[in-house]
């Protein structure tokens, strides 16, 4: 059904295998680790790596992995998206699609989706799923659904909702989700985020002259801040501590998901689970927030993986905190945004 709408919202998440066979698991491994922003690396060295190495021997775990936590309805990730969609539609006067980075639905597909039943549509406002900037996170989705909307030469404006790592609306959703668990009993919280290569830091610096130059370089004000993943996750952590009144000595910061031999952000996600009990941190709460939907990199790889070294290691009770999801002051966070954009009363563009 057509609608008069002038303004839309696509909500875009990083994507998911169409099913957990090995095959559809390949095509997308594939996929994500060609991608020049994840692994930037020249296409020919990447592809003799990627489909020559990693996915032959990565796909048939992975897909293992998969498996352990597809609900009946499908990807965990993909069914939370549209819950989210489901969510801010019944609060926000404007069509809202969703798209992914990887696998389906495409930005080509929620442009021509939308356009087809708002024919007077003259603005669509993308809304990267990701809170932090990161060149295989945020940069990656908002440029190849840029190339696809110049490409297709659409009739409507497309706007960008910038990183949000520090927003009040975000950080107080996500304090307000957390909340119940950090009124449990815990000795420490540790705020686990994907993590990044080194080098992916350095080559974000858009002064050239900060980032991992300067001592303390993430609490030291700079214009490389904007692009820098390493400060914008350090920050929102000590925001949301601040707003749930956690003290400094009771919560930290690590990284995981790491892939290859070279150097990544630290400390390392799996090692602090390990170190922790040895500190008599023995009861843990987990919390992931660079991703705003669970999946494969919170369900299994916290949630069951983690959770398995951490008490093997000595600890005696584990908790990982669930991701914003569709948590009500997510949806309203969203729905804020939306509004003021469509009201042309916004910062939160790009």
């Amino acid at each position: 059904m057509s609608s008069t709408s002038e303004t839309g919202i696509i909500l875009m998440n990083l994507g998911s295998p169409d099913s957990t066979s090995v095959p559809d698991v390949r095509r997308y491994l594939s996929e994500f680790l060609m991608d020049k922003r994840v692994i930037d690396y020249p296409w020919l060295v990447r592809k003799i790596v990627v489909d020559g190495i990693i996915v032959p021997r990565r796909s048939p775990k992975s897909a293992e992995a998969y498996r352990s936590i597809w609900w009946e309805e499908g990807s965990p990730l993909i069914v939370l998206t549209k819950q989210l969609q489901a969510a801010v539609k019944a609060q926000i006067d404007a069509p809202v699609e969703i798209a992914m980075r990887y696998g389906h639905p495409s930005p080509m597909y929620a442009f021509g989706k939308m356009l087809k039943e708002n024919p007077n549509l003259k603005e669509v406002v993308l809304l990267p799923l990701y809170p932090h900037y990161a060149m295989s996170s945020y940069e990656t989705a908002v440029e190849y659904a840029k190339d696809i909307y110049e490409k297709k030469k659409y009739p409507f404006k497309l706007t960008v909702i910038k990183p949000y790592y520090d927003d009040e609306d975000y950080i107080n959703a996500l304090a307000d989700s957390m909340r119940p668990y950090i009124e449990q009993d815990y000795d420490h919280l540790l705020f686990s985020y994907h993590g990044v290569p080194v080098r992916h830091i350095r080559k974000g610096d858009i002064t050239g002259s900060h980032c991992l130059k300067v001592n303390d370089c993430c609490n030291v004000v700079s214009e490389a801040h904007k692009q820098c993943y390493r400060h914008q996750v350090t920050f929102t952590s000590m925001l949301v501590a601040q707003k749930l009144g956690i003290p400094k000595d009771k919560w930290s910061i690590s990284f995981q998901s790491r892939l290859g031999r070279e150097e990544w952000i630290q400390p390392y996600t799996a090692v602090q689970f390990e170190e922790l009990p040895k500190q008599g941190k023995k009861k843990l709460l987990v919390a992931c927030p660079a991703f705003v939907s669970d999946c494969l990199e919170t369900l299994e790889e916290i949630g069951v993986e983690g959770k398995h070294s951490f008490l093997e290691a000595g600890g005696e009770s584990f908790t990982m905190i669930p991701c914003l999801n569709t948590h009500p002051g997510w949806v309203s966070a969203i729905t804020k945004w939306g509004n003021e954009i469509m009201a042309g009363q916004t910062e939160m563009v790009v």
